[in-house]
């Protein structure tokens, strides 16, 4: 008889410079190098590309990692993005209205300007999708190119303080604030067993 292995879920905040693959032939760094051993048998939830920083859910359930990641779900997922210039009033009504990208065009994004300074901006920014590069691609469709970008929050995970490169296991209410929006099945934190 065959025992599944308990369910584990670690949360990491990546820094930029580091590709989210488990190898690379080029031989640059991976966020797997940041996990060690404890990464073992753990998929990432939910690509950031090498200059994104922040919140990498890892984990070896199936089942969240496809609630979290797709679209029928919308799970929202924050980022902090400076960008160069300011969004005017039409930039923020075009990104809450959907950007045109491709053949495709986004679901509306919430754009908050939390600051401007010397010819940028930094903005917070929703969006319940996840197309590659697709914060970048937006903002740069709308003429604010971004300087730097960070995922602080995916569904009810947030990064928090969690230095950068470091890596933590869900906390019990994480886990039960997933399970509460239907993300997470179980009624128990399988760690407990």
């Amino acid at each position: 008889m065959n025992v599944a292995p308990a369910k584990r879920y670690l949360l990491l905040n990546k820094p930029a410079g580091y590709l989210t693959t488990r190898t690379d032939p080029r031989g640059r760094p991976t966020v797997y190098d940041l996990l060690g051993p404890q990464g073992h048998g753990l998929f990432y939830v939910g690509r950031l590309d090498e200059d994104t920083e922040g919140l990498l859910l890892f984990t070896n359930d199936g089942t969240l990692a496809f609630r979290l990641t797709h679209p029928k779900h919308q799970v929202a997922k924050v980022y902090l993005a400076r960008i160069h210039g300011v969004l005017s009033d039409e930039d923020l009504a075009q990104l809450a209205a959907g950007v045109q990208l491709g053949p495709s065009r986004t679901t509306p994004a919430q754009v908050e300007v939390l600051s401007t300074k010397g010819g940028q901006a930094l903005i917070r920014l929703r969006i319940a999708e996840g197309k590659k590069r697709q914060v970048r691609r937006m903002l740069k469709a709308v003429g604010h190119p971004v300087i730097n970008l960070k995922r602080v929050q995916m569904g009810p995970l947030e990064l928090g303080q969690l230095p950068l490169g470091a890596c933590r296991d869900l906390t019990a209410a994480e886990l039960t604030a997933l399970r509460e929006q239907g993300l997470l099945e179980g009624a128990h934190d399988d760690r407990d067993q």
